[in-house]
């Protein structure tokens, strides 16, 4: 009774990161029996042994080493310690990611094909110096538009990482349509492959930055190599498939342009789809200026502080087709005063670490940051400048934001440092609020996505100048 009473009682258990936990009991002789994990999801439960060290060698047992409860799939292409070593949001974005980028394999088959059949594959009157010479010009312009537009927007695909990857996806579908096209007018070819290499660089640097941005997003146990590592044998995985079907597709659609050119336009529409629905699938933690501006209106109309999740699924991913105020964080001060006298109105009222210009006839802010700002000051100063913007709009707002908006709407148009002076004087009550709602809610405040500049400025405050 004592022996099976050892069996049933687990003496110890262990489990692999998330997973089910097994149990470990005492045998008749001695041994320790483990359960393999696993198998109890489809009531096969068994146990193995591990003999006692001493015994015989030649006494043949279970593995004494079990393996983990993920599966060898699992192990090959999703990153260690899945799903707790990555976001929750990082399964619903692979997936879709995969469907997208099987659908632009698919495309890219087609796409080389045109390109092949433009510079004269199998033409007998094309010569190899002429098709040398167009691929030649084709990449030449793709490493010059690669560094213009590494020079241009790098600093700002960290801010906006969601609406670059899905531009950079778009992209990627007019340059292969352009491919696609291109033999159909065989005097514009080099131009037309050149313009669509040029495309797909600009693809090449926006979509490679912007996965690094969300690398960093999904990676939750300083693991950004293995999730990146996983990523790339994720990938590599679906082009393979991709190319396997292509294999098939190819000669079916080789003979009929107009078919080719259907299956091109259903492959894109998925492509576009799949992204839409990747990118729709992320919840960044992080405050950018969309997201800012969508939690601080919530919060300033109705009192609450809009959670990542739901801020997400609202933020616009298509950005420049609607008025908003125009935001600059970290602009130098010379461009702002010309004389001691426009330097004293910019700084008076300021007892933060930034001093803020608000044009209101192009509802512009400019902020000025100090030397010692922090990213609570920045994050104030980004609030205080979308504060601004609000007092134009035509949305509820608190008491004392509305008592405001109301004596600059009745009275004589004042001057803009008397309103920005009058609005730090709310902001000194609203903000503290704000940021433990942010905080409260799941934010990352001690971190932003904010778009700053490298300027900063150091002037004569007052001694209650705070720093955040």
């Amino acid at each position: 009774m004592a022996d099976d009473a050892g069996l049933e009682t687990p003496l110890c258990s262990e489990q692999f990161g998330s997973g089910e936990a097994r149990g470990c009991r005492a045998a008749a002789d001695g041994s320790l029996q483990w359960e393999v994990g696993g198998w109890r999801w489809w009531g096969l439960s068994r146990a193995f042994t591990v003999k006692p060290e001493g015994r015989d060698a030649g006494e043949v047992g279970a593995p004494g080493a079990p393996s983990p409860p993920l599966s060898g799939l699992q192990a090959v292409f999703l990153p260690q310690g899945f799903p707790d070593s990555v976001s929750p949001d990082y399964l619903p974005y692979q997936l879709w990611d995969s469907v997208q980028a099987f659908a632009s394999s698919l495309s890219g088959s087609l796409a080389t094909q045109a390109v092949l059949l433009g510079i004269g594959v199998g033409n007998a009157k094309a010569t190899v110096s002429a098709a040398t010479a167009t691929w030649l010009v084709k990449d030449s312009t793709g490493m010059l538009g690669r560094i213009v537009f590494a020079w241009w927007k790098g600093s700002k695909l960290d801010c906006n990482a969601k609406q670059w990857r899905l531009f950079a996806d778009i992209l990627n579908d007019v340059a292969m349509f352009l491919e696609i096209m291109a033999p159909v007018y065989p005097i514009c070819f080099t131009m037309t492959v050149s313009t669509s290499n040029l495309a797909k660089c600009i693809v090449s640097v926006a979509g490679g930055a912007t996965r690094a941005a969300l690398t960093v997003h999904q990676a939750r146990r300083n693991n950004m190599a293995d999730v990146s590592a996983k990523d790339s044998s994720q990938e590599t995985l679906v082009n393979l498939a991709g190319l396997l079907v292509s294999l098939l597709m190819l000669p079916l659609v080789s003979g009929c342009p107009g078919f080719s050119l259907g299956c091109f336009f259903f492959l894109t529409a998925l492509h576009i789809y799949a992204n839409y629905r990747a990118v729709r699938a992320l919840v960044m933690e992080t405050l950018n200026e969309g997201r800012l501006r969508l939690v601080l209106k919530h919060y300033l109309q109705r009192g609450e502080v809009l959670d990542p999740t739901a801020a997400n699924r609202m933020e616009p991913l298509w950005t420049g087709f609607w008025p908003a105020p125009s935001l600059s964080l970290g602009v130098p001060l010379h461009r702002l005063v010309s004389s001691v006298f426009e330097l004293q109105q910019l700084v008076e009222g300021h007892q933060e670490s930034y001093l803020l210009c608000w044009d209101q006839s192009r509802n512009q802010v400019q902020v000025v940051l100090n030397q010692k700002a922090g990213p609570k000051t920045i994050l104030r100063a980004a609030t205080h400048g979308l504060m601004l913007g609000a007092l134009q709009g035509d949305g509820p707002l608190p008491a004392e934001l509305e008592e405001l908006r109301n004596r600059v709407r009745a009275g004589p148009k004042k001057e803009s440092w008397v309103v920005v002076k009058e609005t730090h004087e709310v902001l000194d009550m609203l903000f503290p609020k704000f940021l433990k709602g942010l905080q409260d809610a799941g934010w990352k405040t001690e971190k932003h996505q904010l778009e700053v500049d490298e300027w900063r400025a150091t002037w004569l405050l007052s001694p209650k100048k705070k720093v955040l």
